[in-house]
C-alpha cells in the first residue's frame, strides 16, 4: 500500500494511493492509523476520492514526535567525511535529531539560511514507525516499521562543525522533507537491493544499495528502544552514502535556485527547490 498526506481546500488529509488518484480516509491524521493500516484501508475513500495532480503533496506524518537521524552510516560516506573533519567510520551508532520544525513537504522549497552558505543535502532512505517500542530485538524490529519513504537530510555543515551534538547544523526550518507517500514493507521484496540516488540540478551525486549500511534498520530500532521508546509517527533518516558537497574537494554547497532530486527504487522521488531565506522576526 501507498499512504499520502494532501492539502485540499486549506485542510490536510490522508488516503490511500491508487495510480493517480488517492482514496481519502475520515477526517483524521495518518498517524491514527499507522498501528493497523489494513483497517484504515477498509476507511479509505469514506472522505472522496480526489486527483493526486490536483492537490499539494504534503510530508506523509505532519509533525513527527521525534526525527532521529543516524551519522556516517554508510563507509564510503564515513571516508568522505573523515576529508572534511567531521567524523571516521564509527564503532557504535552516531545519533541526532532534526527538529520537529524541519519537516517538509516532498516538492516544497527548501531555505537556503540568512546565516550560512554552506547547505549540503543528503540522500536518504527514510523509515516510519507505526507501533510503540521499547527494547525491541532486532528479530522483531521490523514490526515496528509501518513503512518507507524518502528523504533529504539537509546539513548547514558550519553550523554542524561547530556543535559536538550536531542539532544546530541539521535541525534548520525546512531542512528534513520526506515523502511522497509512506510504502509499506509488502510493497518491498528485498530492502537491501533498492537503490538511494541523490541529484543535484539533474547530476547524480549520490548512489548505494541499502544494504551498504554499516548499521542495518533492524539494528537501528534496536540501539534507540535499548534507551527511549519509538512511537507510530516517529521517523528515521537511516544514513545517507557518499558523494555530499562537503565531501568534494573544493567543497560545493547549494545554492538559490538549485533543484535537488532524492529517488529510492520502488519508494518514489521527492524533488525541492533551493530558495533564499527571508530573514524576518517573528514573534506571535
Amino acid at each position: 500500500m501507498r499512504w499520502a498526506t494532501i492539502e485540499r481546500d486549506g485542510e490536510c488529509i490522508s488516503g490511500l494511493v491508487d495510480g493517480d488518484k488517492i482514496s481519502l480516509l475520515p477526517p483524521g491524521r495518518l498517524t491514527d492509523w499507522l498501528g493497523d493500516l489494513q483497517a484504515a484501508r477498509d476507511q479509505a475513500g469514506q472522505g472522496g476520492c480526489v486527483d493526486l495532480a490536483s492537490v499539494r503533496l504534503c510530508q506523509p506524518i505532519l509533525r513527527p514526535g521525534k526525527i532521529l537521524a543516524i551519522g556516517v552510516n554508510y563507509a564510503a560516506h564515513a571516508a568522505e567525511s573523515v576529508s572534511f573533519k567531521q567524523s571516521d567510520g564509527p564503532k557504535v551508532q552516531k545519533w541526532f535529531n532534526k527538529q520537529a520544525t524541519a519537516v517538509q513537504g516532498p516538492f516544497d522549497e527548501i531555505d537556503l539560511p540568512a546565516v550560512s552558505e554552506q547547505l549540503d543535502y543528503e540522500a536518504e532512505l527514510v523509515v516510519i514507525i507505526g507501533k510503540y517500542g521499547r527494547h525491541v530485538p532486532e528479530d522483531r524490529a521490523m514490526e515496528l516499521v509501518a513503512g518507507f519513504a524518502c528523504g533529504c537530510d539537509y546539513s548547514v555543515r558550519d553550523w554542524q562543525r561547530a556543535s559536538p551534538t550536531m542539532i544546530m547544523g541539521k535541525g534548520f526550518d525546512t531542512h528534513a522533507p520526506f515523502g511522497p507517500y509512506l510504502v509499506t514493507p509488502d510493497e518491498i521484496e528485498d530492502l537491501s537491493q533498492l537503490e538511494v540516488r541523490g541529484l543535484v540540478n539533474g547530476d547524480l551525486r549520490q548512489k548505494a544499495q541499502i544494504g551498504e549500511m554499516t548499521f542495518s534498520i533492524e539494528q537501528q530500532i534496536a540501539h534507540l528502544t535499548s534507551a527511549f521508546t519509538l512511537e507510530p509517527g516517529d521517523v528515521i533518516f537511516t544514513g545517507t552514502p557518499a558523494g555530499v558537497g562537503a565531501g568534494r574537494t573544493p567543497p560545493i554547497w547549494l545554492k538559490a535556485g538549485d533543484l535537488v532530486r532524492v529517488e529510492i527504487d520502488g519508494i518514489g522521488a521527492i524533488e525541492n527547490k533551493i530558495v533564499a531565506e527571508r530573514k524576518v522576526t517573528r514573534i506571535e
